[in-house]
């Protein structure tokens, strides 16, 4: 197999949460672009005529939408019933999801802490887990979590985001130890500053926004397409001895 074949995903079945917009919807194209079918899912995701939807059927894939609200356990439960009923398997799972929650950690109330801990870490380690079992029985398979630079740092006036990705960060090495010999590799990307929903309160704080890009070495905030080749990489057979790895894509952050 030549290596540009072995980044091509012909015939797998990719379930990718959080694709509605941002990364999420990017990582799903770019998935798909690659040759993979895939099954979508976020909180408020169109089951049905989604911008997601029409891109990835434009590019001659399947596609299948569902919603789902991801700080509920037992609609996490559901879905995956739905998953396992309607599907015969999942070749990739891309755990996207998440949410981020701005306030000072003596502010920072249980509330706040509990919705972003479920939706970030606990919902994540439950879908890794369920799907996995399929990979683990199939002898292959591929788990990407979305990180983040708070999965190395503390950040600002995000304590349960912080947290929950630094756990992401320790989820990815803790399954890859134990099913990387089983032929599932689980690895992580963590994008760097990118302009999305999450970080726009950031970038209309002009101190904010200038102190931020101007440790960016690359001398721009990230976009989400950044992040297409990373998760075709670690989706593709291209990485097959590629486990445990938290990817950084973050334009130099972390080398300053």
């Amino acid at each position: 197999m030549g290596i540009l074949d072995r980044f091509r995903l012909d015939g797998k079945v990719a379930l990718v949460t959080g694709c509605k917009r941002g990364i999420g919807k990017e990582l799903a194209v770019a998935l798909a672009e690659a040759g993979a079918d895939i099954i979508g899912v976020s909180a408020t995701l169109e089951e049905t005529g989604s911008q997601v939807e029409s891109e990835v059927k434009e590019l001659g894939r399947q596609f299948t939408g569902y919603s789902c609200d991801f700080s509920d356990r037992k609609a996490l439960y559901d879905f995956i019933d739905k998953i396992k009923r309607n599907h015969d398997r999942v070749d990739i799972l891309v755990n996207n999801a998440g949410t981020i929650k701005r306030k000072p950690a003596a502010d920072h109330d249980d509330e706040l802490w509990d919705e972003v801990i479920e939706v970030n870490l606990n919902s994540q380690f439950v879908l890794a887990r369920e799907l996995g079992k399929g990979m683990l029985e199939r002898g292959s398979g591929k788990i990407i979590f979305t990180a983040s630079l708070l999965t190395f740092q503390g950040g600002i006036t995000v304590p349960g985001y912080a947290a929950s990705k630094g756990g992401v960060g320790q989820l990815t090495k803790a399954l890859a130890n134990e099913w990387s010999d089983k032929g599932v590799q689980v690895n992580a990307i963590a994008p760097g500053y990118i302009a999305t929903d999450n970080t726009e309160q950031l970038r209309n704080d002009p101190v904010r926004y200038e102190a931020i890009l101007t440790r960016i070495p690359a001398g721009r905030w990230g976009r989400p397409e950044d992040l297409q080749g990373a998760v075709v990489y670690l989706a593709s057979p291209a990485s097959d001895y590629v486990s445990g790895t938290i990817l950084t894509v973050d334009g130099g952050w972390m080398g300053r």
